[in-house]
């Protein structure tokens, strides 16, 4: 049935045998960065590479402050604890994200509230959010999600936040590269986070980051991060209760030699989308108007959830990986007593949508 489609896939990558739904691109410069790092001998959360990692995010992105993470859920974890979410509280979010953002909710002891998503961007509804907020006014946060690296109406969903005084945290696990306008995601809450996982745009093999244009507030969090510890020639003080989530000099070494490649992959990854785009037509999700999205990872809408299966059978046995989106969170046992609307577009694209091979070739 899909014979046609898997053809042009695979072309894309030169016929191979086997082609995965999205793997890092290295070469050279990770060997010569990790081995100056471990030459060094400092490959713990002391070094060089932590810093220069920092500081490149941070220009990149148009932030003021950069703070390194272990992973992205640490990140996004700390970066609503920084925002004062505590157990008890309600968090705004979506249903349709990686588990990550609803689990870093409830490590803060906190109750997810899934609110529907737009299908052209499948990122968090401004117009549902508006909606479930004039009927709810304990609501402590809202954590949107840029979905597969498509940015959400993040612009719509702060202004929403701001005229019901509920603070912003964005989600930009997927979104390094995606922009707003001229305005990278991450500028918009009141703290962003990135994710360097092995499948993102770019990798640090395991890593996050926390994007802050509130100086004393990265600080905080660069402080938190390194168990609160208090700086002294020897001794061990520490004045609050930390956590030790800073990034290893080792990872970020491969993160810098991966930096010097973000805007090829960049470039790349949105010329492979373009020539989907042609192929598809209709059926292939592109970035709405006024935004520019990294492509992350690449997806097409099917009829309906029957021809969703049988397309995700005949890629997967004829050897190329395609994926289904995430099942809903509220779905999920942990979280299936959360509090929902409707999640009618949420649930339109659970069935219909596939994420196709997102790879750049060497």
């Amino acid at each position: 049935m899909f014979e046609k489609d898997i053809e042009f896939i695979r072309s894309q990558y030169g016929n191979a045998e086997k082609i995965a739904l999205h793997e890092p691109y290295f070469d050279h410069r990770e060997i010569e960065k990790t081995t100056e790092c471990i030459e060094s001998t400092f490959v713990s959360s002391v070094g060089k590479f932590v810093t220069e990692f920092e500081n490149s995010i941070a220009e990149y992105c148009g932030v003021k402050r950069a703070v390194a993470c272990v992973n992205g859920t640490n990140a996004l974890f700390l970066a609503l604890k920084l925002c004062g979410v505590n157990a008890g509280d309600k968090v705004v979010t979506q249903p349709l994200t990686f588990i990550a953002t609803a689990n870093a909710i409830a490590y803060c002891g906190a109750e997810p509230i899934f609110v529907d998503v737009d299908k052209d961007t499948m990122g968090l509804s401004p117009e549902h959010l508006e909606t479930y907020l004039k009927k709810h006014n304990d609501v402590k946060a809202v954590a949107p999600m840029h979905t597969f690296g498509h940015p959400c109406r993040i612009k719509e969903i702060k202004d929403v936040c701001d005229r019901y005084g509920v603070v912003l945290v964005e989600d930009c696990a997927e979104s390094l590269g995606s922009f707003v306008g001229d305005t990278h995601t991450g500028n918009f809450g009141r703290v962003g986070i990135l994710s360097f996982n092995g499948n993102k745009i770019i990798t640090t093999g395991g890593g996050g980051m926390l994007l802050f244009n509130d100086e004393k507030l990265a600080d905080y969090a660069k402080h938190l991060t390194t168990q609160a510890k208090i700086p002294h020639r020897w001794e061990f003080n520490h004045d609050a209760i930390g956590y030790n989530y800073r990034m290893p000099n080792l990872n970020a070494a491969l993160g810098m030699a991966q930096f010097e490649k973000l805007p090829m992959l960049r470039r790349k990854k949105r010329e492979l989308a373009e020539r989907y785009a042609a192929y598809f037509g209709g059926r292939f999700v592109k970035d709405t108007d006024g935004t520019s999205s990294n492509y992350w990872l690449n997806a097409i809408l099917t009829a309906n959830r029957k021809e969703r299966e049988i397309f995700l059978t005949e890629t997967n046995d004829a050897g190329v990986m395609t994926r289904p989106a995430w099942t809903l969170m509220n779905k999920l046992e942990m979280f299936k007593h959360c509090e929902t609307d409707d999640l009618e577009n949420a649930q339109w694209l659970e069935d219909r949508l596939v994420n196709i091979p997102s790879g750049v070739m060497k």
